[in-house]
């Protein structure tokens, strides 16, 4: 698509671009091709792209992916697009604020990748939405503003390095393919335009830490950035302490303190006793047989290592939405590291039972002290799927913030029943078996969860 065509689809639905919704639209074919070029499309895809306007970008990337779907601000362009691709159902079309627009449905679609040709005005929104935190997205081409996209690439010591730069850089590894001239856009905008790729880090190799820890603290410290850290950070440990462990200058400044050293001072800062214990081999558990009945006891390596049965809780934890919390494992566990499991799940000790460890792993997983009634939803035998495990699963109502220990869990969210059902049969390889047994006795048992 070139000037001409895009001018024919502007007049046809009477769309004058706005200046207060940032529309300045892509013009040239070949350079809207080389960006999609960049997307790396495979057939299995399903592409986001957001804002498409007149369809630039849209045109090329259609006939790569398996489903695209559209979102689109502007109701006048969204109608364009479902008149455009009416009689192709692998594209679908929203008319909605990409800022607010819910991403979860896109974890059953994965692989996702996202394209966007963004507003200026409403960039940093859309991108705190679809890319920062857990993201559903494997790969991210986007074109902004060029100030923008050097805010997001900036390291420490640059003038454009601050928070933006760091909440992107906790997840993505970023790289600038392309300055792009405002001679290709109608109307051109004042100021040049930037191409960037964003890529998934590689953090198997990093420490954990708590994400959330880490941006309350930056955020902080942000909101004062040319002063020094020293009284914008917790009261323990003592500042001048942790600088000492972490080589970090006391006189420190947030604009100065580096991706890697933010995640070292949340680690220090973490007040969790198990931000750091993914599990203890150590622990001791009962071993049972079929009807339940303790035999003997043994090491939680012993149990796993040998199939040995033994016992274990399930919570699923619904907001007031209706939503339940799924947890994504930390990538440190021993078992089925990464994938999403149970709002809360572990091992009953020796001599404990089913309620009262409930209740501790609601604590020790969620920081949950005060939950709602937990009920008894049903009771599964040991299998292979259970971990040989004899399964007590319970439900409760929660609201409040949860707190998680990063060693244990990377990731907390809440996720519509409807959507997990479709996630897990879609996708079984992104969830704990036992969270799949577990999901479908809810589900028979009390349909309405």
């Amino acid at each position: 698509m070139n000037a001409s065509p895009i001018r024919d689809v502007l007049e046809k639905y009477g769309i004058t671009p706005s200046k207060t919704l940032g529309q300045n639209f892509l013009v040239d074919k070949s350079t809207a091709r080389a960006i999609v070029d960049l997307l790396e499309t495979d057939p299995q895809d399903c592409i986001i792209e957001v804002g498409p306007g007149a369809g630039a970008l849209t045109e090329f990337v259609a006939p790569l992916c398996r489903k695209l779907i559209l979102v689109e601000f502007d109701k006048r362009l969204a109608d364009y697009q479902r008149t455009r691709w009416a009689d192709d159902p692998h594209v679908v079309v929203y008319q909605a604020d990409a800022a607010t627009w819910d991403p979860r449905p896109l974890f059953a679609e994965q692989p996702v990748k996202f394209l966007g040709n963004l507003p200026y005005s409403a960039g940093g929104a859309i991108l705190e939405n679809f890319l920062q935190g857990e993201s559903p997205c494997s790969r991210a081409v986007i074109m902004l503003q060029k100030e923008l996209v050097e805010r997001i690439l900036a390291k420490p010591g640059d003038e454009a390095y601050g928070l933006l730069s760091l909440r992107m850089q906790m997840n993505w590894e970023g790289r600038l393919a392309r300055i792009v001239p405002p001679s290709v856009f109608r109307p051109q905008p004042k100021v040049d335009s930037a191409v960037m790729v964003l890529t998934p880090r590689d953090t198997r190799e990093e420490p954990v830490y708590d994400r959330r820890l880490m941006d309350e603290l930056m955020r902080r410290c942000f909101s004062c950035r040319r002063k020094q850290m020293r009284k914008q950070m917790p009261a323990r440990p003592p500042w001048e302490q942790v600088c000492a462990q972490l080589a970090i200058s006391p006189t420190a400044r947030p604009e100065e303190v580096s991706l890697s050293q933010w995640m070292a001072l949340t680690r220090a800062y973490d007040p969790n006793p198990l931000a750091a214990i993914p599990q203890r081999d150590d622990e001791i558990f009962d071993v049972v047989d079929e009807a339940d009945c303790p035999v003997r006891t043994a090491t939680r390596r012993e149990v796993h290592e040998q199939g040995l049965i033994h016992r274990a809780v399930h919570i699923l934890v619904f907001n007031k939405r209706g939503d339940c919390l799924l947890q994504k494992r930390s990538l440190l566990k021993d078992h089925m590291p990464g994938v999403w499991d149970s709002s809360a799940a572990g091992h009953l000790n020796v001599g404990e039972d089913y309620l009262s460890a409930a209740v501790r792993e609601l604590r020790e997983e969620l920081g949950i002290r005060s939950p709602a009634e937990l009920r008894l939803i049903g009771q599964l035998p040991p299998s292979p799927d259970t971990g040989m495990e004899h399964v007590h699963l319970f439900a409760t109502r929660y609201d409040g913030k949860v707190h998680f220990p990063a060693a244990e869990i990377s990731a907390v969210l809440p996720f519509p029943s409807e959507l997990i059902d479709s996630w897990l049969a879609r996708r079984p390889q992104d969830f704990a078996t036992s969270f799949a047994v577990c999901w479908r006795l809810a589900r028979n048992v009390v349909p309405s969860i």
